[in-house]
């Protein structure tokens, strides 16, 4: 059983940066690699981010590419997505999810997972 918990979300300047946390508690956080996705007012849940059980490897979605970095710390059972430049767009409910396995992160860009957090608001403003 494993359990995510998003925090840093909040109200954010258009132009700024966010690093949101998803923060696990649970045994073997290590053997699972980590997605993070967002969903906007009226949009359907949409994929940002993903890495891989070490976090050696990650997969971004191709637009939001250069704006977004994820990383993974095993140690402290928590996977960070920092986010630069923020737009208007970037506003949402982000949420992170956790699949068990050893593939590469791209597989982990759909809409399944083993375990979902209860995400985090953020809004961005001008």
């Amino acid at each position: 059983q494993l359990q995510l918990v998003e925090s840093g979300g909040g109200l954010m300047q258009a132009g700024g940066s966010l690093r949101l946390s998803c923060a696990a508690s649970g045994r073997a956080f290590s053997s699972y690699a980590v997605a993070w996705h967002r969903q906007a007012p009226g949009k359907e849940r949409e994929f940002v981010g993903s890495i891989n059980w070490s976090g050696g490897r990650t997969y971004y979605k191709d637009s939001m590419k250069d704006r977004i970095t994820i990383s993974k710390h095993n140690g402290n059972n928590t996977v960070y997505l920092q986010m630069n430049n923020l737009e208007l767009a970037d506003s949402g409910v982000y949420y992170c999810a956790a699949s068990r396995g050893d593939a590469d992160p791209i597989v982990y860009s759909g809409p399944n997972a083993d375990y979902w957090g209860q995400g985090t608001q953020v809004t961005v403003a001008s």
